[in-house]
This record gives C-alpha cells, structure tokens and sequence, in this order.
C-alpha cells in the first residue's frame, strides 16, 4: 500500500497544474463558505454587544424589537413617548442602579442625534463590556455642546471647535444643513463638538450627542415640526427658559443585582401612570435576528452550493483524467494492485485535494481576517476572528470532508471497473 500510496503522489505532482486548479475551487468554495458563517456569528456577536452593561430598555408598551430598534440603533420613528415624571419615578427605585434618558427625532446630515445625559458615557458599554472612549475632547457639559461619534468624524472631517448645526426631522447625508441651505434647520442655534468618540463598531459610531435641555432649547420657538412665524428666541435667550424635558423616547436601565431583572420588568408592567415596559436587549435581540434569519439562511445557502459546485468540478477533473491515466493504471493492476487498491488509490487522491482546498481556504479566511480585523471593526462592527474555529465551523468542516470523500467515490469506483486489457491494448 505504501508503494502504490508513492505512486500516486508521483502521478498526482505530474498533473499538478490541472490539480492545483481544483484545489482553488474548492478553496474559494470553503472560503466562501466559512466566511458566511463567521459573518452570521460576528453580526450576532456584534448586535448582542451593541448595549453590553444594560439591564433593561424601558419604553412605551408596544413592540419589543420597535422600541429596541428606535433605542439602541436609532432607526425608525417613535410612535409613543414615555413623560418625564414617570421616567423620574423608575429612576428612584431602589433596585436601579443607574439609568440613561435618551431621546430622538433630530438629525445632522443624516446621521441621528441622541438627546441624552454624560451618564451614558460612563455606564454604556460595547464589545466585551469595553467603556466608551473619546479620541479627543470630554462630555458635553453645557448647552449647544456636541459629541459625535468616530464614523460621524471621519465621514465629514470633524475637529474639536467645529460648529454645526441640527435638522429638524430625518435628513440626508448630502444635506448641507451646516449652512443653512435645507429648510427645517436650526441654523439660528448651533452647536459646538466638545468631544469625538473612539469607534466601537456600534451605532454610537454614527451618532450626534447632545444634552436633552438642548434639545429642548432648539424647540423653544417650534410647534408642529415647524417655526413659529414671527416668533425667534436667540440661544443665549433660551438657556434662560425651564429647560426640563416633558417626554422621552426610551430610558436605559441597569440595576444593582442582575437577579431583580423579572422583578423589575413586573414592576414597569403594573406601572400606574402610564402604559409602559422593559424588554431585555438579548431577548428582543434574539426576536430581532429570527426575523432577519432567513437572509443568513439564503448566504449559507449559497455558500453550500458553491461548494457543491467546487466539489463537483474536482470530481470532473479526476473523472476526465482517467482516460488519460488508462496505462497508468493498467501497470498499477499489472503489478498487482486489485480493483479495490485502485478504487483506495482515487479515493484518497479525491480525499487529498479536498483537504488541501479545505486548508488553504481556512488559511485565507484567516488571514484575511487578521489583516481586514482593525477595517472591519472600526467601519462595519464586525469581528470575524471572534467565532474563529467555533462548533458550528467545526461541524461545517467535518462536513466538507465527508462530502469530498464521498465525492472522490465516483472516480474510484469508475477506475476499479478499468479492465487490464482496456489499459494495455492500444486503441486504433
């Protein structure tokens, strides 16, 4: 077996190029493969740590994943708001040890702006529990003082200093609001960056912070999404006013003991002012990706058809290569190989390159992880190392395998069927 195992490896080195062809494909089918799976795991990974350290999102009582999509990614409209007094009220439980108002509906060029408090700077989290970090500059701590996050920054070169302005409502990345030429602007009130945000990979990246009596000094002289004709107070007029805010969007909730989660989230259910809950963002994040599940199915789904392909093509290869290895083989029997060392011989070619493939697309998944890691985390949150070698990739490459060798059968078979004489006798 040893001798005919070096035979083999001898008459495969003479077909290299045609070989080395097919252990690309099936590479770039692996590799395909392995990189959606990793991409699954990691925009997974990425979503369950967008709000890493809170407890709880309470909101007005409606759909669990609206209210989570309108906190914590910042997309979609509220179609509820939760009052001040009551937001106060859970704030002075016993069981909280913290909480972060947030409130939304303004824009700068299309990226959200985040009316909140400095406590989300020092008690929001991302990735593995990592605090938020700022690249230059600190919280805001006064009126008409803005934060901006890494994406906001680089996207529309940002410094400390800068001067921007708001947009009423949703906006566009190409509205040039900063000076006034899209209607519904604040122009009369703009803000200064006092800080800029270390990226996280998380919406924050592509959020404008503000304080919430800014936000409610922008509407002093609005009502109805729109300006009150003949009505303008100045900004150093308005820091003047009560500038409490009368609701919120969405509060962020994190407690003294993890265990008090349920007892809480009752709490805010039987709560008597006014109808509200509290979803835990893994739950609602869960309901969340079985919604957009069918997506990932689709890419894997695809993946497994380009392997199929790869294989598929390397078993064509070695099936096409018997006509020309007839002699070749013939000697193999002549010498005494059997059929069942000839079916053995191509089963284990097959078995080879797929292993080979299955290597070198592991090989590329990996490295290209490791040299796009620093790209993919600051621009897209996506961590493909993370899930490295996890179960599922694990089973995902016992299957290749398994599917390689069966392949690699086909040819096997069909060279064991060879006759000795259909080998020796030359064909006129």
């Amino acid at each position: 077996m040893k001798a005919l195992l070096l035979l083999g490896l001898a008459s495969a080195w003479n077909r290299r190029g045609t070989l080395a062809l097919s252990v690309l494909s099936v590479a770039l089918a692996v590799t395909l493969l392995i990189t959606v799976t990793r991409a699954r795991d990691a925009a997974q990974h990425g979503f369950d740590q967008a709000v890493a350290g809170v407890d709880l999102v309470v909101g007005p009582r409606g759909s669990p994943v609206q209210l989570l999509l309108h906190a914590v990614f910042h997309l979609g409209e509220a179609t509820h708001t939760l009052r001040w007094r009551s937001y106060q009220t859970l704030a002075a439980d016993p069981l909280v040890a913290w909480s972060v108002p947030l409130a939304l509906g303004d824009t700068h060029r299309g990226y959200p702006v985040l009316g909140t408090t400095p406590a989300l700077f020092r008690h929001l989290r991302h990735g593995d529990r990592q605090p938020l970090r700022f690249t230059d500059g600190q919280p805001f701590a006064g009126p008409f003082e803005a934060v901006v996050g890494a994406e906001v920054a680089r996207r529309l070169t940002y410094a400390l200093g800068d001067t921007i302005t708001l947009h009423h409502g949703s906006g566009h990345l190409d509205d040039h609001d900063d000076h006034g030429t899209t209607g519904n602007t604040h122009a009369d009130k703009p803000f200064r960056i006092v800080g800029i945000l270390a990226p996280t990979g998380t919406p924050t990246d592509r959020t404008v912070h503000v304080s919430l009596e800014s936000l409610e000094a922008l509407h002093l002289d609005w009502q109805g999404g729109a300006p009150v004709p003949g009505l303008h107070i100045p900004p150093e007029m308005a820091i003047k006013f009560d500038l409490t805010p009368k609701t919120l969007d969405a509060v962020l909730i994190g407690l003294h003991q993890r265990t008090d989660i349920f007892r809480f989230q009752r709490q805010v259910a039987d709560f008597h002012d006014e109808a509200l809950m509290a979803i835990l963002p893994g739950l609602a994040m869960d309901e969340l990706w079985q919604l957009i599940g069918g997506a990932e199915r689709l890419l894997r789904g695809i993946g497994w058809l380009v392997v199929g392909v790869g294989l598929c093509g390397l078993t064509a290869v070695i099936l096409a290569g018997l006509g020309e290895r007839r002699r070749e083989l013939a000697v193999l029997r002549s010498v005494g190989a059997g059929p069942r060392h000839i079916a053995a011989l191509l089963a284990m070619e097959g078995l080879a390159l797929t292993v080979a493939g299955l290597l070198l697309g592991l090989a590329l998944v990996d490295g290209a992880s490791r040299l796009l890691a620093p790209w993919l985390t600051a621009h897209l949150g996506v961590d493909l190392t993370h899930n490295a070698f996890s179960a599922d990739e694990l089973q995902l490459i016992a299957t290749v395998l398994v599917t390689g060798f069966l392949a690699s059968l086909l040819p096997g078979w069909r060279a064991s069927r060879m006759s000795l004489a259909d080998g020796l006798i030359p064909r006129l």
